[in-house]
């Protein structure tokens, strides 16, 4: 038979023509980019990526910036930031909260890890202790405002993207705490009643909470910087036309950040704040992960040419030992195609405020989102179960289920192992804006180990399901691949179209479930629904064609969310 090596191979190309790309332009200048592991306070392991300019030296220190981000992401997803503030001659050292990527669970111990990373950053001796800045997205920015708590002395000013003072995790701001306090506020912001005490964002003006730490009694103006530099009181606030996750991957809001360190810290080199190429590493970074997508389907396909697998091999309909395929015809696609589409999005918030409420984070279940995600997988394999019976039915093929573990585990080890290498030589990870791709820490693969066999039980089922619905040999190739994407997507793009479309026409998103403080964030990990199930939809796919079968693609499906949940989110139980 012909070799199936060529979309590996291409594959390949794409991570490595990526990963250059990412790297060329995170190393811009002569920055140089250190994996760091240093000791808590408390004797645990933070993680961080320390950017470090060609003008940094013991001789000739350079100011620092301790820059955080957000909840369930990771040290990579301020790479904007990071990347402009280090072409601008700012060390900067790009901290894992606690129980986020690398470093120790469980989240929000030890001030998020703010403090720990403040004290690292200063001890290093090509820093300028006199010259430091904070910078945090959302939950960063309560970080970066523990550090400034827990030693308030120790830096010169700060920059909060989407976050706030106050409770429920912050100290309340005034007029001369924190330092020198820069505020970007989108006008979509997701999470404004809990920021700022405002119902809309556009409102974050009129917030008293707000008022308290400008020492105002009106309205503040945008742009305007109130208090003094000199004297660490200057604060400033910008509202620009975003949401909440789109702060961190954003020109303008980087720029915001930018000038305010420019007019508060001393010892950069200057730039133009429109001068900004980290966006080229998130296309880098884009171009790696859809290689590694290619490299895992490309190996599978490489590997179905060895006399191990021969079984697997889709056998010909014409010889009779492969019947036919019949799949849903007429009303019956259209009703199974709406329900495969339709279904998971409408149990999605209901399932996650049920996981957010029964099933705490424990030793056994670490990870409180992944428990939500798990929560609504269970529902849904249910609810496919029940229905199973009015899928057409179609004859299976026996003895698979050793050669589809082999080949499924090798396909995602092949991945991996490209994932380590580009880490190795590139210091990236798979990702475009919050949808990354990440190694795991040896405590998160335990996790995994954890959330494995349950999230592939519900591939196995659904998979099953949706090829019976709608695969068949007959199909054009890209009609079926169509297909079976939106039958898994569909249902999430609309709900996100509705969440984000009120977002814009009436200054928040609507709560499907009255007093529950989930659909905020559940709303923003919706949207990494999409991307991550259309992938799904081509792994099972391609698997298929080739095969005739649902288990493999089940399988690696199974072994690549759950790798990918485990290690982007965060763990909120000591483990």
């Amino acid at each position: 038979m012909r070799g199936r090596w060529t979309l590996a191979i291409l594959g390949i190309v794409l991570v490595v023509a990526g990963g250059l790309l990412a790297y060329v332009t995170q190393t811009a200048g002569g920055i140089r980019i250190e994996d760091v592991r240093f000791k808590g306070a408390k004797g645990n392991t933070m993680s961080a990526l320390l950017y470090i300019p060609a003008n940094a030296t013991p001789q000739l220190p350079a100011p620092g910036i301790l820059a955080v981000h957000g909840y369930i992401n990771s040290r990579e997803t301020q790479d904007g930031f990071a990347i402009e503030f280090a072409r601008r001659g700012y060390v900067v050292l790009a901290l894992d909260q606690t129980g986020h990527g690398y470093s120790d669970p469980p989240s929000f111990a030890n001030g998020f890890g703010g403090p720990d990373g403040l004290a690292y950053l200063r001890s290093l001796d090509f820093v300028d202790k006199d010259n430091i800045g904070l910078e945090g997205h959302s939950m960063g920015g309560w970080t970066v405002l523990a550090a400034a708590a827990a030693m308030p002395n120790d830096y010169k000013s700060m920059v909060l993207e989407g976050s706030s003072t106050g409770k429920p995790f912050a100290a309340e701001g005034t007029t001369t705490w924190p330092r020198n306090a820069a505020l970007v506020f989108a006008q979509y912001e997701e999470f404004s009643a809990l920021m700022w005490g405002v119902d809309l964002a556009r409102d974050v003006t009129q917030s008293q909470k707000l008022w308290g730490l400008f020492g105002a009694n009106a309205a503040i103006e945008p742009g305007k910087v109130y208090g003094d530099p000199a004297a660490g009181t200057a604060r400033v606030l910008y509202t620009p036309a975003m949401t909440h996750p789109a702060e961190h991957i954003s020109h303008e809001a980087i720029g915001y950040g930018l000038d305010w360190f420019a007019r508060t810290l001393k010892g950069g080199t200057p730039r133009p704040v429109d001068d900004q190429i980290w966006f080229r590493k998130e296309i880098g970074t884009l171009i790696a992960l859809i290689g590694f997508v290619m490299l895992v389907i490309g190996t599978f396909d490489g590997l179905l040419e060895a006399p191990m697998f021969s079984r697997l091999r889709l056998p010909a309909v014409a010889d009779g030992t492969m019947p036919p395929h019949a799949a849903a015809a007429g009303r019956r696609w259209t009703a199974a195609f709406i329900l495969s589409a339709f279904i998971p999005a409408l149990t999605y918030y209901p399932a996650f405020a049920l996981g957010g409420t029964f099933v705490t984070p424990s030793a056994f279940l670490p990870q409180g989102i992944t428990n939500q995600i798990l929560v609504w997988a269970i529902i849904n394999g249910l609810i496919t179960l029940a229905l199973m019976r009015f899928a057409p039915k179609r004859a299976s093929r026996g003895g698979l289920i050793g050669q589809s573990i082999v080949i499924a585990v090798a396909s995602i080890v092949v991945g991996y192992a490209a994932l380590w290498l580009a880490d190795l030589a590139f210091k990236i990870d798979f990702r475009f804006w919050i949808v990354a791709l990440k190694l795991m820490s040896a405590k998160q693969f335990l996790i995994f180990l954890i959330y494995l066999i349950p999230f592939t039980v519900f591939f196995v089922v659904a998979l099953h399901v949706l090829h019976r619905n709608f695969s068949t040999m007959d199909a054009p190739r890209g009609a079926l691949y169509l297909t079976n994407i939106l039958a898994l997507t569909l249902g999430f793009i609309v709900l996100l179209v509705l969440q984000y479309g009120t977002l814009w026409l009436t200054g928040k998103l609507f709560n499907p479930i009255p007093d529950s403080g989930f659909v905020p964030l559940s709303t923003i990990v919706a949207i990494q629904f999409v991307p991550l199930l259309a992938i799904v939809a081509v792994i099972a796919t391609f698997t298929w064609r080739r095969t005739g079968s649902s288990l493999p693609g089940a399988l690696i499906a199974g072994l690549f969310v759950t790798w990918y949940v485990v290690a982007g989110t965060a763990t909120q139980a000591a483990f």
